[in-house]
C-alpha cells in the first residue's frame, strides 16, 4: 500500500479524497453515497449529491438526499467508491424493494420480534 508523503493519520487524510465520490456508513448503520465537498477538524463531512443505499440480500434501493452535513461523531467508516467495478447486486426501485424487504421479513423475522412472539405464546399458554 503506498501512503502519500507525509502520511497524515485521521480525519485530516480525508482531504485527499475532496471532490471524489465516497461511501459512508453511519453508526446507525446507513449508507450514504455522495461527492465529498468539505471536511473540518471534527471530521464533519459536507456531502453532494447523496444517495442512501439500503440492501437486501442481493437487492439495494438508493433513496435521493441532496446534500447532507453529517457530523463526524456519527461517520463509523468513509471511503471512496468505485462503481466501475461489478458488485453482482441488482439495483431496483423503491416500491420493488419494499415488496421485496416484505417477503424477506416474512421468512426471516427479526430475532427481537421472534422473542417477543416466544413470550406472548407462554403468557397465552
Amino acid at each position: 500500500m503506498d501512503l502519500p508523503d507525509p502520511y497524515l493519520p485521521g480525519a485530516i487524510s480525508l482531504f485527499e479524497q475532496l471532490d471524489k465520490k465516497l461511501l459512508v456508513v453511519l453508526r446507525d448503520g446507513r449508507k450514504l453515497i455522495g461527492y465529498l465537498r468539505s471536511i473540518d477538524q471534527f471530521a464533519n463531512l459536507i456531502l453532494e449529491d447523496v444517495v442512501e443505499r439500503t440492501f437486501v440480500e442481493k437487492y439495494f434501493c438508493e433513496t435521493g438526499q441532496g446534500f447532507m452535513l453529517i457530523r463526524g461523531e456519527n461517520v463509523e467508516l468513509a471511503g471512496e467508491i468505485d462503481d466501475s467495478i461489478p458488485t453482482g447486486l441488482t439495483q431496483v426501485s423503491p416500491e420493488e424493494f419494499r415488496r421485496i424487504e416484505d417477503e424477506y421479513l416474512a421468512k426471516n423475522p427479526p430475532k427481537f420480534l421472534k422473542r417477543q412472539a416466544e413470550k406472548t405464546e407462554e403468557h397465552e399458554a
